[in-house]
């Protein structure tokens, strides 16, 4: 199946998810909307739960990209850990399957896929790889601080304390995922990041 058709079904869950619960939602119709056999559905994901984990790595994939784009975009430390909060926080904000993600509140509306490792007979690499573990909360936090710590700390960076960096990386991504689960008032993720990065030395 070609990669197109894949992420057309993954597309036509997604819509489907925003407007019914994931238990109403029906494999016949993902196919429908998506342009394809019923049969070609099952053939790519195998199952319902292989249609919600690769949905679920989709969006974990599309956060993860973002925060690379985030750390990109700025030349000044503060202002790239700042991006990536406000990144964290609004895609968490706007993105039901990546707020649960960051805080592991998973609602009766969403699919549940256990974060383990599944059994894959999938002959689809994207599916055996959507079979795998998925990223718990600690896991999100680890991944953005490590590769915020890359990214700082790489090549032409002032080459600062590594543990200290590291730390100031997570204060910067936990203090956007205590956003998600409690929004601040005015100024926002933006204040608050920049508040407490003021103090460490990034």
């Amino acid at each position: 199946m070609m990669p197109a058709a894949r992420e057309s079904l993954l597309d036509a869950a997604y819509t489907a998810l925003a407007r019914r619960p994931w238990s109403a939602v029906r494999m016949v119709d993902v196919a429908a909307a998506a342009g394809v056999s019923r049969q070609t559905l099952y053939n790519e994901f195998g199952s319902k739960e292989g249609l919600a984990r690769a949905l679920v790595r989709r969006e974990a994939d599309g956060y993860l990209a973002g925060v690379e784009r985030a750390l990109a975009a700025h030349s000044d430390p503060r202002e790239r850990l700042t991006a990536t909060a406000e990144w964290t926080a609004a895609t968490a904000r706007e993105n039901a399957l990546v707020r649960a993600m960051l805080t592991g509140c998973w609602s009766e509306r969403l699919p549940t896929p256990t974060l383990t490792a599944v059994p894959s007979s999938s002959a689809v690499p994207a599916q055996r790889r959507a079979d795998g573990p998925l990223p718990s909360p600690g896991d999100f936090v680890a991944l953005v601080r490590d590769r915020a710590v890359a990214v700082l700390g790489g090549p032409g960076a002032a080459k600062p304390d590594t543990a200290e960096l590291a730390r100031s990386c997570e204060l910067a991504v936990r203090l956007a995922i205590s956003c998600v689960s409690a929004p601040p008032g005015e100024g926002g993720v933006t204040d608050l990041v920049r508040a407490a990065l003021h103090r460490q030395s990034v």
